[in-house]
């Protein structure tokens, strides 16, 4: 398959933020390249992340910044889900 046909990777990515922060983390990870949508939810896991990317190498380079730079904001974990 060429990479011109090639399909984008989406991956859906489950997190925790730290309570009263889900706003301002999610607005931030917004503005991430590759972020599609950030979805705000109740249970287990605080919100929702959609990503769309090239590659799953590019997937987890976004994954990887979110986490790193959002860690001290309250951003506490995270569990990517890779579509297929």
């Amino acid at each position: 398959m060429s990479s011109a046909s090639r399909r984008p990777v989406t991956a859906y990515v489950l997190a925790t933020v730290k309570s009263g922060k889900e706003y301002d983390i999610a607005e931030k990870i917004m503005k991430y390249q590759g972020v599609k949508k950030v979805t705000i939810t109740y249970g287990m896991w605080d919100m929702v992340i959609e990503i769309e990317a090239d590659s799953r190498e590019e997937v987890g380079r976004i994954v990887t910044k979110i986490r790193d730079n959002l860690k001290d904001e309250g951003l506490e974990t995270t569990l990517t889900l890779l579509g297929v």
